[in-house]
C-alpha cells in the first residue's frame, strides 16, 4: 500500500483524493490544509480515515506517508518544495511548479542528484484524446509536424479560498497558471524548445466588477499567443475565459504535410447544462484523399465523475504510482519540464503587457 500525504485540500486536492481512491494499492493517509472547511470536506471525501493537519509541516514531521502530493495555491509551491525535496520521498506537484522563473530554477537546482522523483502534474498530457493524437503523430500519420494550434474556450476561473486565483502575484498570471499545460504539451508534441513568444491579451470581461479588500483582480481572460520553436515549428493558443457553453472546451490541432490531426475535448461533466456525458473526438483530415473522418474517444464515466480533466488525473496517477513502485527511473514530467512551462507563460505575460516579442534562451 502506497500512502499519500496531501498538501492542499481544496478543489484540486479533492479531485486527487477521488482519483487516488480508484487506484489499487494506494490511499491518502494524511491531509493538510489551513482552511478548516476545506479540510473537513476533503476528509469526508477521503472516507474519514486519514489524519488531518492544519499545518503541512506537522504532517511531514509525523512521517505517515510514502509520497507527497502538493495541491496548495500556486504561490505556496516554492517554499513547500524547497522543504520537501531533502526528504528524498517521491513528490507529485500540481502545476505550475512555481509562479516565477527564478523560483523554478531554484527547485530544479535543489532537485538535482535526488534519487526519488519529482513529477510535475501536467494533466493534459494524459487525456485519452490527447494520448490518441500523440500516438497518431508518432506513427507518422501527419508527417513531420509543422504547426500546432490549441483553442480553449471555457468558463471563468472559479472562486477559490481567499480568492487567491484572482491575482497574478499569487498565480503567476493566467498564461502561467492556466496555460502552462499547453506550453508543456506543445514542447512534448513538437519535440523542440521554444525560442520566441508573442502574446496579445487582456482582462476585458471577467472579474472587472470584483474587489477584494480594495484590490481589483488583474488576470488576463483572453489572449492569442504565438510561439516559435527551435526546430522551425510554430504553436498558437487561442484562449477565451468567458465562453461558457462551448461544446468543445479544447480543440488541439497538429498539422503536417500529410494530414491535420485534431483532438476535441468537451468541458467538465459538472459544468454541462444538461448534465450529460460527452465523449471526446479524434479527427484526421487527410491531404492525399482530401477527406476528413472523426471518431469518438470514450472515457470511463467513473473517471469523468472523479474530476474535471477528462480522466487525465487518474491516468497520470497510474503512471506516477508505477514509477514509485518501481523505485527507479525518471518522471515523465520533470522539474525541467515544469521550468520550461513557466518560462513560456511568464514570457507570454510579459509580451501581453509590453506588446513586444520575448526571446527565450534555454534553461
Amino acid at each position: 500500500m502506497i500512502r499519500y500525504g496531501l498538501i492542499g485540500a481544496g478543489m484540486m486536492g479533492q479531485e486527487h483524493i477521488r482519483n487516488i481512491a480508484l487506484l489499487e494499492g494506494a490511499e491518502v493517509t494524511a491531509l493538510a490544509d489551513p482552511d478548516a472547511a476545506m479540510l473537513a470536506e476533503a476528509l469526508r471525501q477521503q472516507g474519514g480515515t486519514a489524519r488531518a493537519f492544519a499545518d503541512w509541516r506537522e504532517m511531514v514531521s509525523a512521517d505517515l506517508c510514502d509520497v507527497y502530493l502538493i495541491a496548495s495555491p500556486n504561490d505556496a509551491h516554492h517554499a513547500t518544495l524547497m522543504q520537501l525535496l531533502p526528504t528524498n520521498k517521491p513528490i507529485l506537484c500540481e502545476k505550475p511548479m512555481c509562479t516565477t522563473v527564478e523560483h523554478c530554477r531554484e527547485v530544479v537546482a535543489a532537485a538535482r542528484g535526488r534519487s526519488a522523483p519529482l513529477w510535475i502534474a501536467m494533466e493534459y498530457r494524459y487525456m485519452p484524446p490527447v494520448q490518441r493524437l500523440i500516438a497518431e503523430l508518432r506513427a507518422g500519420r501527419a508527417g513531420d509536424p509543422v504547426m500546432m494550434a490549441i483553442r480553449e474556450h471555457r468558463f471563468p476561473f472559479l472562486h477559490k479560498v481567499g480568492d487567491w486565483n484572482r491575482f497574478s502575484a499569487r498565480t503567476g498570471g493566467t498564461l502561467v497558471e492556466k496555460c502552462c499545460h499547453f506550453w508543456d504539451l506543445m514542447r512534448l508534441v513538437l519535440q523542440s524548445d521554444p525560442v520566441r513568444v508573442y502574446a496579445s491579451g487582456a482582462m476585458d470581461v471577467n472579474h472587472r466588477d470584483e474587489s477584494y479588500d480594495g484590490r481589483v483582480p488583474d488576470i488576463i481572460d483572453n489572449a492569442f499567443v504565438v510561439i516559435d520553436f527551435a526546430n522551425g515549428t510554430r504553436g498558437m493558443l487561442d484562449l477565451c475565459m468567458f465562453a461558457e457553453g462551448s461544446h468543445w472546451q479544447e480543440v488541439i490541432s497538429v498539422t503536417g504535410p500529410k494530414a491535420r490531426i485534431e483532438a476535441r475535448v468537451p468541458g467538465p461533466l459538472r459544468f454541462d447544462p444538461e448534465g450529460s456525458e460527452k465523449h471526446a473526438q479524434i479527427a484526421i483530415a487527410d491531404r492525399a484523399s482530401r477527406r476528413e473522418w472523426a471518431e469518438e474517444v470514450a472515457v470511463d464515466p467513473a473517471l469523468l465523475r472523479a474530476g474535471d480533466h477528462h480522466g487525465s488525473t487518474f491516468y497520470q496517477h497510474q503512471r506516477f504510482l508505477d514509477l514509485v513502485r518501481r523505485g527507479h527511473g525518471q518522471p515523465e514530467v520533470s522539474a525541467e519540464d515544469g521550468l520550461w512551462s513557466v518560462m513560456v507563460g511568464a514570457a507570454a505575460e510579459e509580451s501581453a503587457r509590453t506588446g513586444q516579442a520575448v526571446e527565450l534562451r534555454g534553461i
